[in-house]
């Protein structure tokens, strides 16, 4: 069976969105470790699993590309920040990411729509509602972080944020 090659345009999409979300892995693993070095487990588990969740989600498309017979181009990943004033400040760099994605993701969906590439498509509608639930999630952990003002409230927040913001942690 011959594979369809994929339209340019989108290929180079599809490859710089895989890509951008390794880096988003990489930023959620250093989030992980400075929550870490602060004794917030809780939350050092909850962006540990976020890095999961992106690495699944590059290899979502890494199996797309081979599928249709492109090898996907794994490129280097810049360092990510690692130094953190406070949780609100990591709660904020989150939601940043996650804008970033959800920019990237319909770049890849416009070059699809543009290409008339229904495979691209069809994947990129679950990634657009993935995005919905990823800027539900850092809008909510800001809300707490926030929210989170009187003694013991953090460390509250930090027993609890996998059960609140993942269903248990399970995503």
């Amino acid at each position: 069976m011959t594979k369809k090659s994929i339209p340019k345009a989108v290929l180079a999409e599809l490859q710089r969105q895989m890509n951008h979300e390794l880096s988003a892995a990489h930023g959620y693993l250093a989030m992980s470790l400075w929550c870490a070095s602060e004794n917030l487990d809780g939350f050092a588990r909850f962006f540990s699993k976020q890095e999961g969740e992106e690495r699944a989600h590059a290899r979502k498309i890494m199996d797309h590309l081979l599928d249709r017979g492109a090898l996907p181009e794994v490129q280097a990943v810049a360092a990510p920040g690692q130094k953190y004033d406070s949780l609100l400040q990591v709660a904020l760099q989150a939601q940043e990411m996650e804008q970033a994605n959800t920019k990237g993701i319909y770049a890849v969906y416009e070059a699809a729509l543009a290409a008339k590439d229904y495979p691209a498509q069809v994947l990129m509608h679950w990634f657009i509602n993935e995005q919905v639930e990823e800027e539900a999630w850092c809008a909510e952990l800001i809300d707490r972080v926030q929210q989170a003002t009187c003694a013991g409230s953090v460390t509250q927040l930090n027993r609890h944020i996998e059960k609140d913001l993942a269903g248990d942690g399970d995503k």
